[in-house]
């Protein structure tokens, strides 16, 4: 039995041995983990900020163009309100000048010189292009 004793104890603590250097191994192996994963961390981390520093950049551009076009369709929309005032009066007008019967003679005479006018362009188009066409 004591030849037994002899051999467990010489055999726990030749595996003690090499559990601890297998611990030392582990640790040291650990440590350089860890030191990999600090350095990959921090990598991450600064790509990470440039992209947040990107996206910031972005979203404030994006804020001027929202800006930018609000101010634009606040503009036009005030030009459609001033067209609309100015389209306004001159259906009044118009509809004054339908009114009376004078003005329809001289409304008869305007339409006459409008369409006068266009035959006298188109002729002298058809014209200018067969003489030079």
């Amino acid at each position: 039995m004591s030849y037994r004793r002899e051999h467990r104890a010489s055999r726990s603590s030749l595996f003690d041995d090499y559990d601890s250097l297998e611990e030392g191994g582990l640790k040291a192996s650990s440590f350089y983990s860890r030191d990999i994963d600090q350095h990959d961390n921090d990598k991450a981390i600064d790509s990470l900020q440039d992209r947040v520093v990107f996206l910031k950049r972005l979203t404030g551009d994006i804020h001027n163009e929202v800006e930018s076009h609000n101010r634009m369709l606040d503009r036009t929309g005030s030009e459609m309100d001033a067209s609309r005032g100015i389209m306004s009066g001159t259906m009044d007008r118009f509809k004054m000048v339908f009114e009376k019967r004078s003005s329809r003679k001289t409304c008869g005479l305007v339409a006459c010189f409008v369409v006068s006018f266009f035959v006298l362009y188109y002729s002298f188009r058809i014209l200018l292009y067969f003489t030079y066409g």
